[in-house]
């Protein structure tokens, strides 16, 4: 079967980012924003835009002379983002983080929400970002902890394995699967950089029912076309999955214990 790990396309943005944006991304969306540096005619990249959630976040906190360009692999995202996000301060634009088509030092800021764990070859988009940022510049992104420490996704990672035992769909696996500091550390340093530390950051975060998280997780992520290669019934599996997830963290709301990693490094 093919690989459908990255192909966040079709209806899965719209569904990714009314079901899993707000409980999931908004508020790291925040605690990135909090770290970003003062100065006016800031320069800020942002990569693995998404649907632009932390997008909007950096541009609302900027000065209007600050510059934000948003960037992600996926054309889909960045054209949902492009109607989602409507500031015509915001330059959209489609690219890959392991060759980004910018110039040596064009920016002072970095900024990538939970797309490092996507990238096949992690040292080079750790030296694509240094490349791209000035002396001086921060490279700001964030990563899952491991599914142990996101109970809600380690439900739905068992959920739909229970139901495929033979040829499990093993979507969770790679955005929950890049934490292990020695290899972040690895490959940071075979990106070429020399000043960085991490910092682990929990949530409790709401969502609205256990049903729209459970929506989610089967439509909003590329887990659908796994699991639609798999000839699952998607309809009954969100009703399943939500039921095992309201045992976890309450039906109306259900709140997710989130824990992801913050990594600071410095050009």
């Amino acid at each position: 079967m093919s690989d459908h790990t990255t192909q966040f396309t079709g209806d899965v943005p719209g569904y990714y980012d009314r079901y899993l944006g707000p409980v999931l991304f908004e508020p790291y969306a925040a605690d990135l924003v909090s770290r970003l540096p003062d100065g006016d005619g800031l320069r800020v990249l942002e990569t693995a835009c998404g649907s632009g959630i932390l997008t909007r976040r950096i541009r609302e906190a900027l000065p209007d002379s600050a510059t934000l360009v948003a960037t992600d692999l996926n054309e889909a995202m960045v054209d949902y983002a492009r109607a989602a996000v409507l500031d015509e301060r915001i330059s959209w634009q489609t690219a890959d983080a392991q060759a980004l088509p910018f110039e040596d030092g064009a920016f002072d800021v970095l900024a990538c929400q939970f797309g490092l764990m996507f990238l096949p070859d992690k040292p080079l988009g750790f030296r694509e970002a240094r490349r791209v940022l000035a002396p001086g510049g921060r490279l700001l992104a964030s990563v899952w902890r491991p599914l142990e420490e996101n109970e809600y996704a380690l439900t739905a990672h068992r959920h739909v394995a229970r139901l495929f035992p033979e040829d499990p769909p093993r979507f969770f696996e790679t955005p929950f699967g890049y934490c292990d500091r020695a290899a972040l550390t690895g490959d940071l340093t075979a990106g070429g950089w020399e000043e960085f530390h991490f910092d682990d950051v929990s949530f409790a975060s709401p969502s609205p029912t256990a049903t729209e998280l459970a929506t989610g997780f089967i439509l909003g992520s590329p887990l659908a076309f796994q699991l639609l290669e798999r000839g699952a019934d998607l309809p009954a599996l969100i009703t399943d999955l939500a039921a095992e997830l309201a045992q976890l963290g309450g039906a109306e709301p259900f709140t997710a214990n989130l824990a992801a990693t913050v990594i600071t490094a410095l050009r």
